[in-house]
């Protein structure tokens, strides 16, 4: 009777050390991903500033040679 008692409360320890365990799992896994996403988001964000940066530069460039077309009008 106390023996199969012991029996249980181990049985149980263990299912709950294996719960635990799952949890444990789960989180790192949760956190991992957001972590992924994360560095996605900012590397998303820099190419749209690359992007934006590329564009300005473009323009300016267009401003420049339409100033030294007018110039050379003048």
């Amino acid at each position: 009777m106390v023996e199969n008692e012991e029996e249980e409360e181990e049985e149980e320890e263990k299912e709950e050390e294996e719960e635990e365990e799952e949890e444990k799992e789960e989180e790192e896994e949760k956190e991992e991903e957001e972590e992924e996403e994360e560095e996605k988001e900012e590397e998303e964000e820099e190419e749209e500033e690359e992007e934006e940066d590329e564009e300005e530069e473009k323009e300016e460039e267009e401003e420049e040679e339409k100033e030294e077309e007018e110039e050379e009008d003048e």
